[in-house]
């Protein structure tokens, strides 16, 4: 299984300690990405390993930023990135997967079921529109492309002394400077193993008088 040789190095490559479980239950994830992708497009990336380095090492990145956060909303989640990983790495994490496509909302609450990840849920609906009984410590997105457009849509789902994380390639200087001037923004460069290209996590809080 050479997939899972490079998906256990890789982890360890981010200072992750994933057990067998773990890796089984990831390598699974990919199962059904697979499957299902001959029906929905939920990837343009077809071939194993290419999918090992950039959903799941990719969205794996984001660990490191998720220490004493508990609930996770990850809006347009699409085929799952970077949420299902993270629930997958992180077991005590409440993942919410807000995707308002329903073909693949319908993957994705058959991947909650088939993986057992009884943390997370799946909610069809756009951000703008929906509105929770409870907010998050922290939101993560791969899907917006532009900073000012993630902050309107999701702020209002950000509970007080949280952040939203922005998954980009380069930084984008342009959009940064964009944002609301009650926010700020970090700049985090993470390095995707087996990945030549730039990674950047774009961490935005609100500003502090």
């Amino acid at each position: 299984m050479i997939a899972v040789s490079n998906l256990s190095a890789g982890a360890e490559a981010l200072g992750l300690k994933l057990s067998p479980e773990t890796l089984a239950r990831l390598e699974r994830y990919l199962d059904l990405l697979e499957k299902w992708n001959a029906v929905i497009n939920l990837t343009a990336v077809r071939d194993r390993e290419r999918m090992v380095t950039l959903h799941l090492l990719d969205s794996l990145t984001v660990v490191p930023s998720l220490s004493g956060r508990s609930r996770l909303l990850d809006v347009g989640s699409g085929g799952g990135m970077p949420g299902i990983p993270l629930a997958i790495a992180c077991p005590s994490l409440s993942v919410t997967l807000l995707e308002p496509n329903q073909k693949k909302a319908a993957f994705l609450r058959q991947a909650k079921l088939e993986l057992g990840l009884d943390q997370v849920s799946v909610i069809a609906e756009r951000v703008e529109r929906w509105f929770p009984p409870e907010r998050y410590d922290v939101i993560v997105s791969r899907a917006f492309s532009d900073l000012p457009d993630f902050v309107a849509g999701a702020h209002h789902l950000r509970a007080p002394g949280g952040v939203l994380i922005a998954m980009k390639g380069g930084v984008p200087f342009e959009e940064i400077t964009r944002l609301p001037n009650n926010f700020t923004a970090e700049v985090l460069p993470v390095t995707v193993p087996n990945l030549a290209a730039e990674r950047h996590l774009i961490l935005i809080g609100e500003a502090h008088s």
